[in-house]
């Protein structure tokens, strides 16, 4: 007896290893398990960068829109236009808590327009009823307060002036950038979830299929915990494989997003790099992949196994 409990841990190791007969026979990256995790933690990843991209872009634009205020001039004649603009410039220098109010450029309004009306340069756009913009901001969030109370001096003396806040015309996109973050998580939940799924199937056929050896190896005197041992570190093994094929190809794929967005030329999507926190976290993801790996063939394998007993 004492010659074969002292044999047991090499009997283990060989089961477990790279023996003829180990427990979990597939070979590393010719089974279909480090692929399939691969896949999963390749697809976190890109989830994982997109959600906070979107977060990163979504705060960005909000701090740069919290006290941001337009007035827009909205009138045919372009004399009525300008002298309301002017006197609506003029009472918005004077308002408490703005910090600066300057018109739009004649130019920049025309440069906006051209691609919707098909202008080109030279045209005269002064028949247009293009509105005169004037760009405001607050010391501070422009609350509906304080923007009631703009609003009010400024049609004093523009009637036809509209005072709104800036943040207010991206409300629908903060919306659905709101509603893409949720999406990213839960998709990150789903590759979770498929994860584990993988594992215990993994775990459930490599039990089924070497049962009469375990049984062996229970009358030889190992534990449970000894033969779990074993089906952790050979699920570890190829979670870690599959987790460095899935960073790689994740990351590849977030640096190819990343350059096709970032050729937009768009300021928000620019607000949306990722910061160097960002792949650090990016850079994690293998690992608490690893971990629910061998967390869920451990705790799959020792429910399994007294149930056997």
């Amino acid at each position: 007896m004492k010659r074969l409990a002292a044999s047991l841990p090499r009997t283990l190791r060989a089961w477990g290893g790279e023996g003829e007969s180990p427990l979990l026979p597939e070979a590393r990256l010719s089974g279909p398990m480090p692929w399939v995790i691969a896949i999963m933690i390749a697809l976190t990843v890109v989830a994982a960068a997109s959600a906070l991209a979107l977060r990163h872009a979504a705060q960005a634009a909000s701090a740069d829109l919290e006290g941001g205020v337009t007035v827009q001039i909205v009138s045919a004649a372009p004399a009525e236009r300008q002298r309301q603009a002017d006197a609506a410039l003029a009472v918005l220098s004077r308002a408490p808590g703005v910090v600066s109010a300057a018109a739009v450029p004649q130019d920049q309004l025309n440069a906006l327009v051209e691609p919707w009306l098909g202008t080109r340069t030279g045209d005269d756009l002064d028949d247009l009823p293009i509105p005169a913009l004037i760009d405001v901001r607050l010391a501070g969030a422009a609350t509906p307060p304080r923007l009631t109370a703009l609003r009010t001096a400024v049609v004093a003396k523009a009637p036809a002036a509209r005072v709104d806040a800036q943040s207010s015309w991206l409300a629908p996109v903060f919306r659905a950038i709101g509603a893409l973050q949720w999406a990213a998580g839960g998709l990150i939940a789903l590759f979770a979830f498929a994860t584990v799924s993988a594992v215990l199937l993994a775990a459930r056929n490599a039990l089924g299929t070497h049962r009469e050896t375990i049984e062996i190896v229970h009358m030889l005197g190992a534990t449970d915990v000894q033969i779990a041992r074993v089906f952790q570190r050979s699920m570890a093994t190829d979670a870690a494989m599959g987790g460095v094929v899935g960073l790689l190809a994740g990351v590849i794929t977030v640096l190819g997003l990343g350059r096709q967005f970032a050729a937009l030329g768009s300021g928000m999507v620019a607000q949306g790099s990722l910061a160097w926190t960002d792949w650090v976290v990016l850079a994690g993801i293998p690992i608490a992949g690893v971990l629910l790996v061998m967390v869920t063939a451990r705790l799959t394998v020792l429910s399994a196994l007294r149930r056997m007993v």
